[in-house]
């Protein structure tokens, strides 16, 4: 690790213009894309976390999430506002549920891995319409990362099962879901204690914090990519890879983005885009890249978890998993939805692919946001109506 910082630092010396211009290209994308995709879910989340509403939402949603990924009921507030919004904010959410001791160790581990997951505007709009010019891969896209992720929370909910969760039993089988779940929103807020001003001023000041954070990662590991891809390093390492691949029918062309993806999920899929490869070929490995999502949301990650017993072992696995079943999924899809008849074999074209701007991720997430509410309260409510219904009345007396 000391030697790989020096040769960071020392060719970003060597090289002061391409270093300034990759992390120009890192601060666009960050503050056009990032920053208003997630201020939103992050405001929202820690708000929600500070009324307890979450806890309220959690209790709700225990009889389905425990018995499907063996995870507590708050884990559905994690996994809706982690597909709405994108990497980081499942592992954002995940790392306050374990602070608060709604999780424990073994349940934040499955929880991050497969509810930390890509945002539809980037896979819809950026990568399908903006680097593919083929809006008709943007549900393969989608739907192939969607499942995979609920395929990875499938999977993992056998991982770690003799550890017990530190839930009380007896207490979940005298109480009626509803009034547990009011036991828990009471609770929370009495512990709070902050003001609703409080909260959100609280929720803004550690949301910037913590997006400032982020865009420094991303700024950095575009300069990294940048400055590997000047020494020929990508190509060193993209060289045995292209010959153990080549037997397999997989172009060579790909190599190069699947090196890139590594490190970065947006070069990576840009490059996938541009690569003198079958559609279906491309396809794969630009799902490949977004489900692995690069070192640089696994800085980002780790940044989320710092303070937590949470490992990175489970998620680093979780990842590798999940960028397999992506590309399968994908390809199946692809093979046998009526998607391909409708997207005509557009040639692989270089250019800029175009954002939306500021202002037009800011709305388009919270659009988002209010849908992943939605997703998550509709749900809570009607577990509540159909878990033990009890009638009650009363009346008033002069």
């Amino acid at each position: 690790m000391a030697a790989l910082g020096a040769f960071v630092t020392l060719a970003i010396i060597a090289l002061p213009e391409v270093s300034f211009r990759a992390s120009l290209d890192g601060l666009r994308v960050f503050w056009d894309v990032v920053f208003p995709a997630l201020l939103p879910f992050f405001i929202a989340s820690e708000v929600l976390m500070g009324l307890g509403v979450v806890h309220f939402i959690g209790a709700l949603l225990e009889p389905f999430m425990r018995p499907v990924f063996n995870v507590p009921g708050v884990g559905a507030f994690a996994f809706a506002m982690g597909l709405a919004s994108g990497y980081p904010i499942g592992a954002r959410i995940t790392s306050r549920l374990r602070r608060e001791g709604l999780c424990s160790q073994v349940e934040a581990e499955r929880l991050v891995s497969f509810t930390n997951t890509a945002d539809p505007l980037f896979m819809v709009g950026a990568v399908a319409v903006g680097m593919f010019h083929t809006p008709a891969l943007g549900p393969v896209i989608a739907a192939a990362h969607y499942i995979s992720a609920v395929l990875v929370g499938l999977t993992l909910r056998f991982y770690g099962r003799d550890c017990s969760s530190d839930r009380d039993d007896q207490y979940y089988r005298r109480e009626s879901i509803l009034a547990r779940a009011a036991h828990e929103l009471y609770t929370a807020r009495k512990q709070d204690s902050r003001s609703f001003g409080q909260i959100f001023g609280d929720s803004v000041r550690e949301s910037v914090n913590t997006l400032l954070l982020i865009g420094g990662c991303i700024m950095m590991f575009s300069v990294i990519v940048r400055v590997l891809g000047v020494f020929r390093v990508t190509d060193l390492i993209a060289a045995p890879i292209s010959a153990a691949l080549t037997p397999l029918g997989i172009s060579k062309e790909l190599v190069h983005p699947m090196v890139s993806g590594v490190f970065e999920i947006t070069i990576g899929s840009e490059l996938a885009s541009r690569a003198a490869a079958p559609l279906a070929q491309r396809l794969v490995i630009a799902s490949a890249v977004i489900a692995w999502s690069g070192l640089s949301v696994f800085a980002q990650v780790a940044s989320m978890l710092f303070g937590t017993d949470v490992r990175l072992a489970p998620y680093f696995f979780a990842r590798i998993l999940h960028a397999i079943l992506a590309g399968a999924v994908a390809i199946v899809l692809w093979e046998t939805g009526p998607w391909a008849s409708h997207a005509m074999a557009v040639p692989p074209q270089a250019g800029v692919w175009t954002v939306p701007g500021f202002f037009g991720t800011f709305w388009a997430s919270c659009a988002n946001l209010a849908g992943a509410l939605g997703v998550t309260l509709i749900p809570a409510a009607l577990a509540a109506l159909v878990h033990r219904p009890r009638v009650s009345g009363f009346r008033v007396r002069n």
